[in-house]
């Protein structure tokens, strides 16, 4: 009799809420205007919308740079351009003394994988994924390697999994042109985050998706846009390339209902927060024409521009009863927001000296991250730098270049630079490029990276 009352009480009392599972979709080189959601005309993304209609999309969010490695630096690290260790395209390794989500999560008790495209280590080298936090990697480590569709072969952890691709003249990170394309790798990589979810559901998991899709292969030039086939779009009148871009956007759009289905199909999508974004802007690689879809919507520029089109991108949160439903958010954040966003919504310290701010209560309808700045610095053509500081964005082209100023809220497209009427902004966005960053080893503003 004891023992059954003891069963009972047991059974009555509150048990341990379960820790969210987190899901984070990072697009490669998709643009603002790309998602119907956000005004794309020409090709439709019904599963991104849906996404969307299920939680919150968001207008003015930004990447953590206007290309692919230190954008991800300053996603997995919360640290802006300006502290961050990679701050351009460039072959470096996270070191072990660096914090990332992963770490972070971890120990707090976290499964935690990436499938796709890692960028920020490479092998041999002590920045691999599976150095930096993640117990599961499946993908490509180096980014160039991540431009072929068809490589000969793909990581998973730390060791090389031969496919039955053939690549002639193959670069020595795995980067090139396949000859003969019998396994694409996005299909493989999809399968592996399925398959993380079903086999981590009985215990919270953070799962980073960072699929390559709709990056170009840049070794293939103009025919750079690889796809396996054309599918809705084979018989319109449009260029190749413009055919390719729109079937990758379908394919991540079938990719991301796909996810979907699953967190339903298990019974986990009430308990797990979905972001979806991408790490920069359009490119203009493999043939393609980001002109023709309108892909950076109302904004100027691309990706390796700081104008709004190379860095704000589209970001959409769901998360069934805590993000509202159909929501459209106008606060501003970014990137290196998502690590102590992730710690917060994880119930853990957020560790200390980040450039972020957590995102969570804003996520759940309080006031965003309050701060005086954004910053970005960037470096591939020269030394760039931009501030975003309220509605004023200023952007510094070069070392000794002057600074161009513009009114966001009342031109959104930075047509009309205002620097000449507004010296006291000026001022105040050259103090805070002086201020906010720190020197780095890799790179020096005088001499370029090393």
């Amino acid at each position: 009799m004891k023992f059954f009352a003891a069963a009972v009480l047991l059974f009555l009392a509150p048990q341990a809420e379960r820790k969210v599972n987190i899901i984070f979709i990072h697009a490669d080189d998709l643009g603002y205007g790309d998602l119907s959601c956000y005004g794309q005309q020409k090709m439709k993304t019904p599963n991104i919308d849906g996404l969307a209609a299920e939680g919150t999309r968001y207008t003015q969010y930004y990447a953590g740079s206007t290309v692919c490695a230190p954008s991800r630096c300053a996603l997995m690290t919360g640290l802006h351009t300006g502290h961050c260790l990679i701050r351009g395209n460039a072959k470096v390794d996270l070191r072990p003394q660096d914090v990332t989500v992963a770490k972070v999560l971890k120990e707090a008790g976290y499964a935690t994988g990436l499938v796709g495209k890692w960028g920020l280590g490479h092998e041999g080298s002590l920045g691999v994924p599976t150095r930096q936090g993640f117990d599961f990697f499946f993908g490509y480590l180096d980014q160039a390697h991540a431009h072929n569709y068809w490589p000969t072969f793909l990581l998973r952890n730390e060791e090389r999994v031969k496919l039955k691709n053939v690549v002639p003249n193959e670069g020595k990170d795995g980067q090139g042109v396949a000859s003969e394309k019998v396994e694409y790798s996005d299909d493989l990589i999809h399968r592996e985050g399925l398959s993380f979810i079903e086999k981590n559901r009985e215990k919270p998991f953070f799962l980073y998706i960072a699929t390559t899709l709709p990056h170009a292969n840049n070794e293939a030039k103009n025919k750079g846009m690889e796809i396996p086939d054309y599918g809705e779009f084979k018989d319109k009148d449009w260029p190749d390339p413009e055919k390719g871009h729109a079937a990758m956007v379908a394919r991540l759009d079938r990719n991301v209902g796909d996810v979907l289905r699953k967190l339903r199909e298990l019974r986990l999508d009430g308990n797990t927060i979905v972001f979806f974004t991408s790490d920069n802007g359009p490119h203009k690689e493999g043939g393609y024409d980001p002109a023709f879809f309108n892909s950076s919507g109302p904004l100027r520029g691309i990706k390796r521009d700081m104008t709004e089109g190379g860095i704000r991108v589209p970001m959409i949160v769901r998360w069934p009863g805590k993000v509202a439903a159909g929501a459209t958010s106008d606060a501003v954040w970014c990137h290196w927001d998502f690590l102590p966003t992730a710690a917060e919504l994880a119930g853990v310290r957020i560790p200390e000296k980040l450039d972020g701010v957590s995102a969570a209560p804003l996520l759940q309808g309080k006031p965003g991250p309050a701060r005086e700045y954004l910053y970005w610095e960037f470096f591939e053509r020269g030394f760039d730098q931009a501030v975003r500081m309220g509605d004023w964005k200023g952007i510094r082209n070069g070392v000794d270049g002057a600074i161009q100023l513009y009114d966001l809220k009342n031109d959104l497209g930075e047509k009309v630079n205002v620097a000449d009427k507004n010296a006291d902004v000026v001022a105040k966005i050259d103090a805070i490029m002086k201020s906010a960053r720190t020197e780095n080893e890799f790179w020096s503003p005088k001499k370029g990276k090393k």
